[in-house]
């Protein structure tokens, strides 16, 4: 088509032309050449950096490492690493803990799967009120006997925690939240000739008998009397004649409680509240014939020392080479076990072969006699019965590993129990 030299897209295309041919005539020039090539090539870095930080979620950029998602700050910081531990990796990414900060899981926790999930929760600040005190601290504990045991104060497992959210800033100083102690009193226990020291809340004797159910025979002596009130370090005297006493002191075992979270990598747990084993002091009513016990009646039990409840959280994201579990069929209910034998078998890498001390990026020696894969297949081609990428495919290997569990143990719990008994499956 031949335009009109009048026409408005005739004139509209000389002067682009012009333009084009003074922009070569610009770029000739050695004073303009160097900055223009130094734009372009910083605009091409710049677009690959931003390529590479988008993709970092699943690219591996460094042979034989872990992928770790660290939450933190309001943000989600997504690495590869070859770091041993939690500590390690926060260390050499300079994420700073604070005063009462908490990290999930702890900092000595090894860094032993892809997607492996680290939170840190940032402290605030609280006032602990004590006895003797209140007591400024910072701490992102989740329970109020936790911050009490973060902040150094003492605190016993009889005494009350509770928290209640600070109301008068101006009063108390603290925006956050209160933790109130409620110190239980100390008092020394004589029963039947047994001292035994605890702690009460009770008020009055009356009420500390009936607090640790103990059971007055209609000629048992109590002193001071029953409505008398309770000091610390009060003595407590519970007289019955004409017996003999025998006392057994035993351990009250620590309660556990558990606590399931997708925040955390199934495998991995933290503690939230460190917990302690309680003591209960057991007497028993021995009657005799010639000097010589033939028979034992137990009479009380009291708690010396009130448990403490463990507040544990468990992993159960299975993101990563363990979400390949559900893919290859193994059950929920199997996971712990399966995983167990796999961690120990290869720490879950496909192409580990039997004696290497790490994970290969490709398997350099597939064909081991000697024990290949996830599971250490031994030789390692046997799981190409279950597909013909056996050798780095983990679904594949898993699906093998859950056959052979299932055919030759009749599932993995007994494989475990094998495992754990003979330290081999």
């Amino acid at each position: 088509m031949r335009l009109n030299k009048r026409s408005l897209l005739y004139k509209l295309v000389r002067f682009k032309r012009r333009q084009f041919r003074r922009f070569k005539h610009i770029i000739k020039h050695p004073g303009v050449k160097v900055p223009v090539i130094t734009i372009i090539s910083l605009s091409l870095m710049t677009l690959v950096l931003y390529h590479f930080i988008q993709n970092t979620r699943t690219i591996r950029v460094i042979s034989n490492s872990k992928i770790v998602i660290i939450s933190h700050d309001g943000v989600q910081q997504v690495v590869p690493t070859k770091d041993k531990t939690v500590g390690i990796l926060l260390k050499k990414l300079k994420i700073i803990l604070h005063h009462g900060d908490v990290v999930e899981p702890a900092l000595n926790t090894e860094i032993n799967q892809d997607d492996f999930r680290i939170n840190i929760f940032r402290a605030k600040p609280v006032a602990i009120d004590t006895p003797s005190g209140v007591v400024f601290t910072y701490s992102a504990a989740t329970t109020p006997r936790a911050v009490v045991q973060q902040s150094g104060v003492n605190v016993y497992p009889e005494d009350y925690v509770s928290a209640t959210p600070s109301t008068n800033f101006l009063k108390s100083g603290v925006i956050g939240q209160s933790i109130i102690i409620n110190p239980a009193t100390p008092i020394n226990l004589n029963l039947y000739g047994k001292n035994i020291l605890i702690r009460t809340h009770a008020k009055t004797v009356a009420e500390l008998i009936k607090k640790e159910h103990i059971k007055l025979a209609p000629k048992d002596k109590v002193l001071p009397a029953l409505n008398s009130p309770i000091t610390s370090n009060q003595v407590v005297y519970i007289v019955r004649q004409g017996i003999k006493i025998t006392t057994i002191t035993q351990a009250i075992p620590m309660p556990i409680q558990t606590i399931y979270s997708s925040s955390l990598a199934y495998g991995t747990s933290a503690i939230r509240q460190q917990g302690s084993a309680g003591q209960e002091v057991i007497t028993y009513e021995d009657q005799t014939q010639n000097k010589i016990v033939v028979n034992t009646t137990s009479l009380q039990t009291i708690i010396t020392i009130q448990p403490v409840t463990e507040i544990v959280v468990e992993g159960t994201s299975l993101s990563g080479i363990k979400g390949d579990m559900a893919l290859a069929g193994i059950s929920s209910t199997d996971y712990q076990y399966a995983d167990y034998i796999i961690s120990h078998e290869s720490g879950w890498c496909p192409t580990k072969a039997q004696g290497e001390h790490y994970c290969p990026a490709i398997p350099d020696n597939a064909y081991t006699p000697n024990g290949y894969g996830l599971c250490q297949a031994t030789p390692g081609y046997k799981m190409s019965s279950a597909g013909s990428d056996w050798a780095t495919n983990p679904i594949t290997q898993l699906e093998w590993c859950n056959s052979y569990a299932n055919s030759r143990y009749g599932g993995w719990y007994n494989a475990y129990i094998h495992w754990i008994n003979n330290g081999n499956w």
